[in-house]
């Protein structure tokens, strides 16, 4: 028998028992979602953070804020001559400032700095303002600088920046609306999609549900093709498609095969491999296997270990698996910083990670010959033209986690982006078991996971059948558990719920 302990506030660690059934929750989802993540808004107001402008004896002094993803004001104008830009990053990710035509720029400004950036003295004209960091301005960070004959200023004057920042709850007034029509929208694709029994090719369970929907799916396992001595070849091309992120949002992707993530490849330990890569992107590439054993001219890092593989070109890289598990990524190591956060990344897998069976661990033992009813992966990233997302896609596109009562999941995270991420999964506790594919000697439990850039986490999860109220069949479980970084403005903006953030549902066992 499966138990748990310690048990905090009477029940099992990770939350509170729940009466609703899953279907009662999907019903009430407004109630459900809106009380899943927290909303906070920062609100700089310091005088010299907010967009103001002022010409002095000195010059005009402006002040400029950056957030994920936006340059406040988006227009800023000033008369000709001395122009300094005080520039604030109150974000929680790392930004710069770049004027072009000036050809001035400030350093790469921690989240809660700030910077005071000298144009000099500016003639007449119009010049525009972005974030250089890869995929920032594409996901909104630009602004554009009007200095213009007899412009005057429109609010005090910026001063040097200060520390003292404060906290407001100014939001829109339909805040709560909007949050609400989102939420519903995304719960009514899922429960479309689970009635309508539309496959899922994110999940090998097979149960099948999917977001709102969007064109195109990643992460999807590809087929090897077996050579005549039993070498497993794997053929991808590299280029820039165009790919739905959310719905109505198309970007010019990076892609391995047309998906973002790119195919999920996996082989076993001791198979011969041969990956054919030819690269249709306008500049050379190569692929770096990260994780992965293999021989130094097949490590992946032009021009060190291969020349690079130019545009139009072909490269093979041939390896033997190690005689062992390992799970690690493949993704461009020339122009990763563009390459990889626009997505060209993925999967790729050596072996089963060996899993703790038979081990109490905390008061649960996993049993003896488990195999989990479902592997699955989530592949985070957080910049470049794909931005906050999971597995390619930002909610309501993501795709929920479907399970039943009793079931374990297996679940492998990566990290592709450029900052940390803590993932949160409501109420159902997270057995963490391996990290970067290396099981652990002492697995433990958690309900909120931090994943750093290039690192991978399996965890094992099991959709308890003790979350099932028992006593009322017309209320078989909870249902539907919010699923998210709890980096709170990766997962929540004045609109609501987005970015990076999915469900993990609990089906009563047929």
């Amino acid at each position: 028998m499966t138990t748990l302990s310690p048990k905090p506030n009477g029940g099992e660690p990770g939350g509170d028992r729940s009466p609703l059934s899953i279907f009662a929750a999907l019903a009430a989802t407004g109630a459900f979602l809106v009380a899943a993540l927290a909303v906070v808004i920062t609100v700089v107001k310091d005088p010299g953070v907010g967009g103001g402008s002022v010409k002095t004896a000195a010059g005009s002094s402006v002040s400029v804020t950056m957030t994920e993803f936006k340059i406040a004001p988006a227009v800023i104008t000033v008369p000709p001559g001395p122009v300094k830009l005080v520039v604030a990053n109150a974000g929680t990710q790392v930004h710069n400032l770049q004027v072009k035509g000036v050809n001035k720029a400030t350093s790469n400004i921690a989240a809660a700095a700030s910077e005071t950036l000298d144009l000099g003295d500016v003639k007449a004209g119009t010049y525009e303002v972005i974030c250089t960091i890869p995929g920032h301005a594409d996901s909104g960070m630009k602004a554009t600088l009007k200095v213009e004959e007899g412009a005057t200023a429109s609010a005090a004057a910026a001063s040097e920046p200060s520390a003292g920042h404060t906290t407001d709850t100014a939001l829109p007034a339909d805040s709560d609306q909007q949050m609400i029509d989102g939420a519903n929208a995304y719960v009514k694709a899922v429960v479309g999609s689970l009635t309508e029994g539309k496959p899922n090719p994110t999940s090998n369970g097979g149960k099948g549900a999917q977001g709102v929907a969007t064109k195109g799916r990643g992460n999807q396992k590809m087929e090897a093709k077996v050579l005549p001595d039993g070498t497993k070849e794997f053929d991808l091309e590299a280029k820039i498609i165009d790919w739905e992120t959310e719905p109505g949002k198309t970007v010019k992707a990076w892609a391995y095969n047309e998906q973002v993530p790119g195919p999920w490849i996996r082989v076993e330990p001791g198979d011969k491999v041969k990956v054919v890569l030819k690269n249709s992107l306008p500049i050379g590439t190569d692929i770096h296997f990260h994780g992965v054993s293999t021989p130094f001219k097949s490590d992946g890092v032009a021009p060190i270990t291969q020349d690079m593989v130019k545009s139009g070109a072909t490269y093979n890289y041939e390896f033997t698996a190690p005689n062992r598990s390992e799970l690690g990524m493949y993704h461009a190591h020339n122009h990763g910083h563009v390459s990889i956060v626009n997505g060209l990344f993925a999967i790729f897998q050596v072996g089963d990670v060996p899993l703790p069976t038979g081990r109490t661990i905390t008061g649960v033992t996993v049993p003896n010959n488990l195999k989990p009813q479902q592997e699955l992966a989530m592949v985070v990233n957080d910049a470049g033209v794909i931005g906050l997302s999971l597995n390619g896609k930002a909610f309501p596109a993501t795709d929920p986690i479907i399970t039943s009562e009793g079931d374990w999941t297996e679940l492998h995270y990566y990290n592709e982006g450029l900052v940390a991420h803590p993932m949160h999964l409501h109420h159902i506790p997270q057995l963490v078991v391996a990290k970067d594919g290396i099981p652990l000697d002492s697995p433990y439990w958690m309900d909120t996971l931090n994943v750093a850039p290039g690192e991978r986490y399996t965890v094992l999860v099991q959709s308890r059948r003790d979350d099932i109220d028992l006593s009322n069949p017309a209320k078989p479980g909870p249902g539907i558990w919010a699923f998210h970084c709890h980096i709170l403005n990766h997962a929540e903006n004045d609109k609501g719920l987005f970015g990076m953030v999915t469900a993990w549902v609990v089906l009563p066992k047929a």
